[in-house]
């Protein structure tokens, strides 16, 4: 990760003189990708490093052309020599999704949400005229072959690990009759292939986009329906609804007379439905194969937001093995398997989290317990060896850079919540009142004081469990 951070100082360099004042690792997501808000002055930029140097070039190809057809995406400012590295303009810290979450499905929000399938009908229309559709990085269409490899993505990744019983050559017989019959769609332009709210970007009511890069010729049907059908978002059937014939309408405007519109929402359904699937599958996988935690947590939100579609929208095809087997997978008692027990006000459980000195020793155990998880944080390279952090602690943001970017404290805690996760759930169902999780390091000033503040986060947010953070040797470096 140091040669990553020299790498971004010495392209940033090439833009202005002098270095960066900070380089801060942003949070990573589903993709390899590795982002970097890049602080220099007043300004700030966005870094990407990226081994997929095809990947990079799309992106840059995109970027370039929809900005020139006035789409609201990045400009790109340098590029490395090798491709697996660049800056971008930084278009603000606020997605969507954050302003639904800060402001609620009120007219502030639904204005952005209007503002943004206008701009995405010009990006996907007028974007489409003289862009090279070589450049794409998988297929240059989403024709039948993309969407029955979505299908078999939720397959494989998903339903197959439910281990539900099916008749295997019936199923591939309606995912073969789907694919058919959303592939004879009327209007085919650019489709950006993950259009929803964390991808677009709010600053001073404004919307910009990115994450484009899978982008490629398809159906228009497909970015709406991934945006209004964002499980995360939950947006009402009113609003669903009403959007879906504004983008209609900012088509119209593009493509006068152009689309059937009873046509066009019934094909909408069954891209809702391939969408819906697809990030089933991207759970299953991250969540269920890589045991990434914020991916296992939207399995429930996925499931329920897949079983209302599936209740009351209507595609005109009949698939009869596949529409069994989706009503096995969004059965109650499939959700409850994903649904992490909650704790409420009831809940007697109290999780006690320390962070600790070995030199001091672990902090003992008051409670009929008796002890809990104890966890050694000193295989972690310390921050406290460097001499800019020796005052600082696992609070201040520079450390946490430190530990995110130039250690493996992430791979470490997810580990670590895999197994104190398995006790918490037990202990919730079953009535107990306390659990010790203790992390301890050298001085139990940095490395112990991030996993505990971590832990402590992690388990508020997944099971609102009531907990009890102490930093037992804080005495020592807070004057």
């Amino acid at each position: 990760m140091e040669s990553v951070i020299q790498g971004i100082q010495d392209l940033f360099g090439t833009l202005q003189k002098g270095k960066a004042d900070r380089i801060e690792k942003l949070p990573q997501s589903g993709s390899d990708r590795i982002y970097f808000r890049i602080y220099a002055g007043n300004q700030t930029y966005i870094a990407t490093h990226n081994l997929n140097k095809r990947e990079t070039q799309t992106f840059i190809y995109f970027s370039r052309h929809f900005k020139k057809a006035g789409s609201p995406v990045p400009d790109i400012l340098a590029v490395n020599s090798e491709d697996t590295l660049y800056i971008q303009e930084d278009l603000g810290t606020e997605s969507l999704l954050n302003q639904l979450e800060q402001f609620g499905h009120g007219d502030k929000v639904y204005r952005l949400f209007q503002k943004s399938l206008s701009a995405l009908a010009s990006l996907q229309i007028n974007g489409d005229r003289g862009l090279d559709y070589s450049w794409c990085l998988t297929a240059r269409e989403f024709g039948k072959q993309a969407i029955l490899s979505d299908l078999l993505y939720f397959k494989y990744y998903f339903l197959d690990t439910l281990q539900l019983p099916y008749d295997k050559q019936a199923m591939l017989d309606d995912f073969d009759a789907l694919s058919t019959y959303l592939t004879h769609t009327q209007h085919k332009y650019f489709m950006f292939r993950d259009f929803q709210s964390r991808n677009i970007i709010v600053n001073k009511e404004e919307v910009s986009f990115i994450d484009f890069q899978g982008g490629m010729k398809g159906a228009l049907q497909y970015d709406v329906a991934s945006m209004l059908w964002q499980a995360k978002a939950e947006l009402s059937e009113d609003w669903k609804n009403s959007l879906l014939d504004y983008y209609m309408d900012q088509v119209d405007q593009l493509l006068p007379n152009a689309i059937d519109r009873t046509l066009f929402v019934s094909q909408y359904n069954g891209y809702v439905l391939i969408r819906l699937l697809q990030v089933m599958g991207a759970y299953g996988f991250r969540g269920l194969f890589e045991r990434k935690a914020h991916f296992l947590a939207s399995i429930p939100l996925a499931l329920r937001n897949l079983k209302f579609f599936i209740e009351n929208k209507r595609i005109g095809i009949v698939t009869p093995e596949f529409d069994r087997v989706l009503k096995l997978v969004v059965a109650d008692e499939m959700i409850e398997r994903f649904e992490p027990p909650q704790a409420n006000a009831d809940t007697p459980l109290l999780i006690t989290i320390n962070s600790f000195s070995y030199k001091k020793g672990i902090p003992a155990d008051d409670s009929t317990n008796g002890g809990g998880f104890v966890f050694d944080m000193r295989g972690i390279l310390n921050p406290g060896r460097f001499e800019e952090y020796k005052k600082q602690s696992g609070l201040d943001k520079p450390v946490q850079d430190f530990l995110e970017q130039r250690t493996k404290m992430n791979e470490f805690l997810n580990s670590v919540w895999d197994l104190i996760d398995i006790t918490v759930e037990e202990y919730i169902r079953r009535g107990f009142d306390h659990l010790m999780i203790n992390f301890g390091c050298t001085g139990g000033q940095h490395r112990s004081v991030y996993a505990a503040e971590q832990t402590a986060r992690h388990l508020r947010n997944k099971y609102k469990v009531k907990t009890q953070l102490t930093h037992t040797n804080r005495g020592n470096w807070v004057k």
